[in-house]
């Protein structure tokens, strides 16, 4: 899949975990992206508060379950909470690039050196390093900046691989599924198995 160009979307999307569970079960039972959408606007089967948000969730979640290989869909059904989270980041890795590359850059740098904590200055040197590499991010406000960052933190902590806590949280390496493992392999999504283990 070619590489999207930075977004600063993530600001006001949440990792929005049982709405993607739903989303892939409903898939799973044979039901088309098509049909959730409309079922979606009839029934509002995401318990949004109001329809603007229910459009959301449904354009977000479906962009993610898109990013991925229609066999993560079975084998999300197969797996424990924990891997089932672990999917579900990687389909926001997957349909965000500048997500992707803080995974890869911090996450899995600090896997690698040892270092089993991210600050929050951890999360501003990636932000303004991005703002010297690329033209887009360099126009984003400092309060975009911090926005998203609560945001990125949020999305580690709800996927399970970030302590609940205030100031450093401690990194949790997560231990993948086997059969996850190696559909990442299957898929050619090498840098993304190596973005969530810590590996060179």
């Amino acid at each position: 899949m070619p590489r999207k160009e930075y977004s600063a979307g993530m600001v006001k999307l949440p990792f929005w975990f049982s709405e993607f569970k739903k989303m892939i079960s409903l898939l799973n039972s044979g039901r088309t992206l098509p049909e959730i959408k409309s079922l979606n606007l009839k029934e509002n089967i995401f318990s949004a508060p109001t329809e603007a948000r229910a459009i959301q969730i449904f354009n977000t979640v479906s962009t993610r379950v898109r990013a991925l290989d229609q066999g993560f869909y079975g084998l999300f059904e197969q797996c424990d909470v924990s891997n089932q989270k672990l999917i579900a980041l990687i389909a926001v890795m997957e349909s965000d690039s500048l997500f992707f590359d803080f995974m890869y850059e911090v996450y899995r740098e600090k896997l690698i050196i040892g270092i089993d904590e991210i600050s929050d200055s951890d999360i501003s040197i990636f932000f303004k390093d991005k703002q010297i590499q690329n033209e887009r991010v360099a126009k984003w406000t400092d309060y975009t900046l911090k926005r998203l960052g609560t945001i990125y933190r949020t999305v580690l902590m709800e996927s399970g691989i970030l302590e609940r806590s205030t100031g450093s949280r401690k990194i949790i390496k997560p231990i993948l599924d086997r059969t996850l493992e190696q559909k990442l392999k299957d898929c050619g999504m090498e840098m993304t198995l190596r973005a969530l283990t810590g590996v060179r």
